[in-house]
């Protein structure tokens, strides 16, 4: 695997599985895209996940300001 590639996963948060398995793909284009567009959701879910926490949070805090500690 070229070195830039691995570099570009690595800074993309893949872990050694994901890198392996790109690996693994060789010079299959679709199964690559596929790939990575699995660990893009991924990510994207996450990102999903922590918006919830915060939104939860500034409305704690909205409350906490308006009504005080009840």
């Amino acid at each position: 695997m070229d070195e830039n590639i691995k570099q570009n996963l690595i800074a993309a948060g893949c872990g050694e599985d994901i890198i392996t398995k790109f690996d693994e793909c060789g010079c299959n284009e679709e199964k690559c895209c596929k790939l990575l567009e699995k660990h893009r959701k991924e990510l994207l879910d996450e990102i999903h996940k922590k918006e919830d926490n915060i939104s939860c949070l500034d409305y704690l805090v909205y409350k906490i300001n308006k009504e005080g500690l009840k």
